[in-house]
C-alpha cells in the first residue's frame, strides 16, 4: 500500500486483506519522521505507544475479528494543543513545557476508539496564536515544499551555500507541523485547530486538505482554548474522501462539550457528483481584498469557470461587513485569550517561577516567564477591551459586527447560493527570512483575513489544493458552506480536486527513504 492512498478505499482494504501489516505502516511512517526531522513537524514523537497500539491492531486483524473502525491501525498526528493522556502537552510554550495531561481530548479518545495510531504530537505557533508556524518554543516549522522537485526547480540557484539553506518557506500556521506531517508522508492525516484559519491556511501553503467544521459539530473537549466562541477541531489529511472519513469518526453529540450538537452524527461516503448543474456557487466579491497576488485572482476566476462551464450557477454575490471582520475578530479574539490565559497561573499545573517574595509576584513571573511576546501582547489588548470604560466600545461593538457578518452569509445562503467559492491565502508561502520581518500580530492580520470570516459565523469551510505557483509552491482555494451541510460541501469539494488533478510532491530528501511512495502524478493543465 503507498503511504500517498486513500483512507477507505486503499489503506484500511489493504489491511483488512493482509497486504500491509499495521505494524509495518507505523514503523514506515516513524522512518519517515526521523529522516524528515528537519522539518521540525512534530515536537513529541510517541514512538513506544505508537509501536503498541500497532501491534495490538494487528492482533485484531489477525485473529480476523471485526477491526474497531476505519481507521483501526492508520497511523495518524495531533496538533499540541490537544490533551493526551501520558504524552507531553506543551502548546509549544514554556508555560507547558513537560505539562501531561490525565485525560485524552474527545477527539484523540474517539481517533483511538477507532484503532487509529497516534504517533506524535505536531508543532505549532505558541498556543496557536500566529498565521506561520514560526513562534512556537521549539522553533519554526518548514514547508515541505521547500524540499521539492518542483519548488528547487523554479527556485534561482543561491550564490552561497548558506543563502540556500534559508530559502525554504514556511507552512502558514497555526497547525503548520500537522500540515507538513500529513504533506510529507509521515502520517496519513492529523488534526489541527482552526480558530481564525488555524487549519485552512498552512492546508494550502503545503499542499494538503484543510477542514474546519461547523462550530459545535466536532466536541472542544479537550483541546486548550484560544477563543472558546470560534475554536473547531480541523482536519488535515491529502484528499477529499479522507477529510469525510475523519469527520465521520470525530462528529457527534459530547456529553462533555455543552457547545455540541445534541442530535446524533451519520457518517456519509462521498457520491461521486457526475453533474453539477443544479449548483449555485457563490463569488463573494468583498474576497478580492487589498494584498491578493495576480497569480491567485486568476486561479479564483479560472475556478469559477470551471464550474460555469460544467454547469452550475456561478453569481457574484456581496457579504458587505466583510471589510470589518478582521478588526472585529482581532477584538474578540483578544477579549477571550485574555480570560483563557488567566488558568496559568503557576499555582496548578505547568510552569511556576522561582520568585517567592509575594503571591502577586509569583503570578507576574510565572508569566513573564511562562509566555512569548505575542501571548503577553493579546493578554495586554485583551484585558484593554475589557476594562469597563472600553468594554462597551470595543466588545460588545465587536460582538454586533460579529452578528451582521454572520447575517451576510445567512442572506447569500438564503438567497438560493449553495456553496462560496473564495481564495485561502493572500499568496503562495514566503520565505521565512521575508515572514519574520513583520511582527505577528501584522501577520495575522493579513494571513486571516480570508478565513476568519467563516468562525465567526461558525461555518464550515475547506480549503483544496488547486494548482501550483510561478513559485512551483501549492495554492489553495476555500469553500465556505451552510451551517452542518458539510456533506453537500465535501462533496463539491471532491468534484473540485477530480477537476483539477493537483500533482504529487516529488521530496528529493524522502524519496530516496520511501520509493514506492512518490508515483509521479501528471498535473491537469488547470493552472
Amino acid at each position: 500500500a503507498a503511504l500517498n492512498g486513500g483512507l477507505r478505499s486503499q489503506v484500511s482494504a489493504a489491511l483488512k486483506e493482509g497486504r500491509v501489516a499495521p505494524t509495518e505502516l507505523c514503523q514506515r511512517c516513524l522512518a519517515l519522521i526521523k529522516s524528515t526531522k528537519f522539518l521540525n513537524a512534530y515536537i513529541t514523537i510517541a514512538e513506544e505507544t505508537a509501536l503498541k497500539q500497532a501491534e495490538e491492531s494487528e492482533e485484531r486483524y489477525k485473529r480476523g475479528s471485526q477491526p474497531l473502525g476505519i481507521l483501526d491501525g492508520i497511523p495518524i498526528a495531533v496538533k499540541d494543543n490537544f490533551n493526551t493522556a501520558g504524552i507531553e502537552t506543551t502548546c509549544a510554550s514554556n508555560m507547558l513545557k513537560g505539562y501531561i495531561s490525565p485525560y485524552n481530548a474527545t477527539v484523540v479518545q474517539k481517533l483511538l476508539d477507532q484503532g487509529a495510531v497516534l504517533l506524535g504530537k505536531t508543532n505549532l505557533d505558541e498556543f496557536a496564536m500566529g498565521s506561520g508556524s514560526t513562534d512556537g518554543v521549539f522553533g519554526p516549522v518548514r514547508n515541505p515544499w521547500s524540499y521539492s522537485k518542483q519548488y528547487k526547480e523554479k527556485s534561482v540557484p543561491k550564490p552561497h551555500p548558506e543563502d540556500e539553506e534559508s530559502s525554504w518557506v514556511i507552512t502558514g500556521g497555526s497547525s503548520g507541523g500537522s500540515a507538513a506531517a500529513v504533506a510529507s508522508f509521515t502520517c496519513f492525516a492529523a488534526l489541527g485547530s482552526d480558530t481564525g484559519g488555524s487549519t485552512r491556511n498552512p492546508a494550502a501553503h503545503c499542499g494538503v486538505v484543510g477542514l474546519k467544521p461547523t462550530y459545535g459539530l466536532i466536541s472542544r473537549h479537550g483541546l486548550i482554548p484560544l477563543v472558546n466562541s470560534m475554536d473547531v477541531p480541523g482536519i488535515l489529511t491529502r484528499c477529499v474522501d479522507d477529510a469525510a472519513v475523519l469527520l465521520g469518526s470525530l462528529a457527534g453529540h459530547d456529553p462533555k462539550d455543552s457547545t455540541t450538537i445534541q442530535d446524533d452524527f451519520k457518517p456519509f461516503e462521498l457520491p461521486n457528483l457526475a453533474d453539477v448543474s443544479k449548483l449555485s456557487i457563490g463569488i463573494p466579491k468583498e474576497y478580492h481584498a487589498p494584498g491578493l497576488s495576480s497569480e491567485i485572482l486568476a486561479l479564483w476566476s479560472k475556478a469559477a469557470d470551471l464550474f460555469k462551464n460544467a454547469g452550475a450557477k456561478v453569481v457574484e454575490v456581496s457579504l458587505p461587513h466583510t471589510p470589518y471582520s478582521i478588526v472585529c475578530y482581532h477584538v474578540l479574539c483578544t477579549a477571550e485569550v485574555a480570560s483563557n490565559m488567566a488558568r496559568f497561573d503557576g499555582l496548578e499545573y505547568g510552569h511556576r517561577s522561582d520568585m517567592k517574595d509575594s503571591t502577586e509576584s509569583l503570578y507576574a513571573a510565572t508569566r513573564r516567564e511562562g509566555f512569548n511576546d505575542v501571548v503577553r501582547g493579546r493578554i495586554l489588548s485583551g484585558n484593554y477591551f475589557l476594562l469597563k470604560q472600553n468594554y462597551e466600545k470595543y466588545f460588545v461593538k465587536a460582538q454586533k459586527v460579529r452578528r451582521l457578518i454572520a447575517n451576510d452569509f445567512v442572506k447569500v445562503f438564503r438567497s438560493g447560493v449553495d456553496i462560496l467559492l473564495t481564495p485561502t491565502t493572500l499568496r503562495d508561502a514566503a520565505p521565512y527570512t521575508e515572514f519574520i520581518q513583520e511582527d505577528n500580530r501584522t501577520r495575522s492580520a493579513q494571513d486571516d483575513i480570508l478565513t476568519q470570516a467563516a468562525n465567526m459565523a461558525g461555518l464550515p469551510a475547506i480549503s483544496v489544493p488547486t494548482a501550483l505557483s510561478e513559485r512551483g509552491l501549492p495554492i489553495g482555494l476555500q469553500f465556505i458552506g451552510r451551517s452542518f451541510q458539510e456533506k453537500q460541501l465535501l462533496t463539491v469539494a471532491k468534484w473540485f480536486e477530480k477537476q483539477v488533478q493537483f500533482p504529487l510532491i516529488q521530496l528529493e530528501e524522502v524519496k530516496r527513504h520511501d520509493s514506492d511512495v512518490f508515483q509521479h502524478q501528471k498535473s491537469a493543465s488547470f493552472s
